[in-house]
């Protein structure tokens, strides 16, 4: 058995008006052609739905728990017709973002918000990978954006440069690299443990495209962390040294929780993020009003 939605939006129009004729010049139509659809929905549910007794109509329980169910199927039905013409209009039915974890999330979470304040139809996804992994993902997933520290040009790829961000080497004050009373040395740094963030792509480091972490000190001793946050966390702990972009350790080091280590070879960098989209996929309106967003995010 078919349900006719039609049949169901006149069920629905009967019982908001409180009758046949107020239903039918709500749907411009004759009051014959309203009557005859609810009466073929009774039919084919082989229910009798409206109590037509009374001067004002209404609904039999059999009607309630149907128009109840009906009711839902329309709003649903308006959804797919209303999501149909903004696809049309150019929207995109989905659209993946892939970020790096290094980056500030704040802006691109601000973005993706003002997409939905703005009522964009399109699923949006984001994905937070790390180094390589930013790329290896966009790659394999064949995303529609990606926010990277640094990645493998390409003809068929569009990057748009980023505000910069900083990046500064540090430790816990009680570490013992911290008391040593002058600049360390390289030696000095690669006699300790040093705190990375992993690769987060699926090929062993032999592969691992532009992007990986070309700010290791080449000691023995390395504990890849699996994120900023758990990296922040063991800074804090005294497990080690290691960078840091400057947004996630200003308070602690304000605080005197973290402090600078001052290096012979510099204690800090800086680094041009890119905003990388394709070029044999050009993104539809929601792309693109994402990346009109990110671009004008505020430094």
């Amino acid at each position: 058995m078919k349900l006719d939605l039609e049949s169901l939006a006149a069920l629905d129009a009967v019982i908001r008006h409180g009758s046949f004729a107020r239903a039918a010049e709500s749907l411009h139509k004759v009051t014959s052609a309203v009557s005859y659809q609810v009466k073929k929905l009774e039919e084919q549910l082989g229910l009798t739905l409206v109590d037509r007794s009374a001067y004002r109509v209404r609904l039999t329980p059999a009607g309630e728990a149907v128009l109840a169910e009906g009711r839902r199927l329309l709003r649903q039905a308006h959804q797919v017709e209303a999501l149909a013409q903004q696809l049309a209009s150019g929207w995109e039915a989905k659209l993946l973002v892939v970020v790096d974890g290094i980056l500030p999330l704040a802006d691109t979470l601000k973005a993706l918000k003002q997409l939905a304040d703005e009522g964009v139809p399109t699923r949006v996804q984001l994905k937070i990978e790390f180094l390589g992994g930013v790329q290896y993902r966009f790659e394999k997933e064949e995303a529609d954006l990606m926010l990277v520290k640094a990645y493998q040009p390409s003809s068929q790829l569009l990057a748009q440069a980023q505000s910069e961000i900083e990046c500064v080497l540090c430790v816990a004050p009680e570490h013992a690299l911290a008391s040593l009373g002058r600049p360390v040395s390289l030696d000095d740094l690669q006699a300790h443990v040093e705190l990375s963030v992993q690769d987060s792509s699926d090929r062993s480091a032999s592969l691992a495209q532009a992007g990986g972490d070309h700010h290791l000190f080449g000691g023995e001793r390395v504990f890849y962390l699996s994120g900023f946050v758990a990296k922040r966390q063991a800074l804090l702990m005294g497990m080690g040294f290691g960078w840091m972009p400057r947004y996630l350790v200003d308070e602690a080091l304000a605080a005197g929780q973290l402090v600078e280590l001052a290096f012979e070879g510099g204690s800090r960098f800086r680094f041009t993020p890119w905003l990388v989209q394709r070029l044999d996929r050009p993104p539809g309106r929601a792309g693109r009003r994402l990346i009109e967003l990110l671009t004008d995010a505020p430094a």
